[in-house]
């Protein structure tokens, strides 16, 4: 009686790995261990298995679809409901949609850690635009280390070895702290969390632009990127320490909303007692009261480049991390 044929399942059982872990082994996919690769590769020839010709390829036909991953950190309160968020989704989904792809949206809690997996052995997308690099990029490096087509947008002066598509943040940062000072701040504070690549370089501009324009003592007030982490540190820091600065560069307009509801509701004027900026150029900076001064991102180019560049890299061309232009515009907040 002849032998029953071996499958993908049967031969993942004998090596004790899960049938997508056997099928990038037998594929020699640098992100399975060495030894896992060796173990399953060796009982595969010992078996006379091959992976079937039919089905392989039927795995590599194209979905047409691009994921969106909103890489969100597990500590944040920040969701996809975030205004810049939606934003930034929107115009990539009209630049996806102008290339003939649909959008899947995704968060890093439904991927879970093994993105390659999760995307690609899963036919979920070809490729994968990651929004937002969070404290940690060690599961976007291991994603791009897997050989995943992915774009991030995030810092473009990361250096990584995947491609990102961001704002000068830095400059971004520097513009902030000299329109302040400009405007006659002496005890300027940033208002977020520098742990954040983004976050970081707006840090690092508003600390040096605010040097530049002769104002040393810089303040810093780590919080996480909502309003209301705004709203709660600010109305905390004026209960503790009363109004000790008067000028606020917020990591986004978000937060900076979030800032001028606390200081309107204890009665500090604005711009008068405290001056405003913040960072995105989101709806709701035009049409709050006063409307915000903040740092316009371009995010209906970035829609275009993010696209442009994993479609690209889906089509074997080398592609390289790109910077936009940022610009202040300036609002009643300062």
């Amino acid at each position: 009686m002849p032998h029953k044929k071996l499958k993908l399942a049967d031969l993942a059982k004998l090596a004790g790995v899960s049938t997508s872990t056997a099928s990038r082994a037998l594929n020699d996919n640098p992100l399975i261990k060495k030894e896992t690769r060796e173990r399953v590769q060796k009982l595969a020839k010992e078996h006379n298995f091959s992976l079937n010709a039919a089905a392989s390829r039927l795995r590599l036909q194209k979905t047409k679809v691009i994921a969106v991953l909103i890489n969100l950190d597990s500590e944040t309160e920040q969701s996809i409901d975030d205004p810049f968020l939606l934003k930034v989704v929107s115009d990539i989904n009209l630049a996806v949609n102008r290339q003939g792809y649909e959008l899947l949206l995704s968060n890093s809690f439904m991927a879970g850690t093994d993105w390659y997996g999760y995307f690609i052995d899963g036919r979920r997308a070809d490729g994968v635009i990651v929004v937002g690099q969070g404290k940690q990029q060690a599961l976007i490096d291991k994603a791009a280390k897997a050989g995943m087509p992915l774009v991030v947008w995030g810092d473009p002066k990361t250096d990584a070895d995947y491609v990102v598509v961001g704002s000068d943040n830095f400059l971004g940062g520097e513009l902030a702290a000299e329109h302040l000072i400009d405007k006659g701040s002496k005890n300027p504070m940033f208002l977020g969390d520098p742990a954040h690549a983004e976050l970081s370089e707006r840090y690092g501009g508003f600390c040096a632009g605010a040097e530049r324009a002769g104002v040393t003592a810089t303040q810093l007030l780590k919080i996480d990127i909502t309003s209301q982490a705004a709203y709660d540190a600010i109305n905390h820091k004026l209960r503790n320490d009363g109004l000790d600065f008067d000028g606020i560069f917020a990591c986004s307009d978000m937060v900076a909303l979030g800032a001028m509801k606390a200081l309107k509701e204890r009665y500090v004027s604005i711009p008068n007692d405290v001056h405003v900026v913040g960072f995105d150029d989101i709806a709701m900076a035009d049409i709050s009261f006063p409307s915000l001064t903040t740092i316009r991102q371009d995010t209906r180019q970035a829609g275009e480049l993010l696209v442009k560049k994993l479609l690209a890299q889906l089509s074997g061309q080398k592609v390289s991390s790109s910077q936009l232009e940022i610009a202040l515009i300036e609002r009643q907040s300062s």
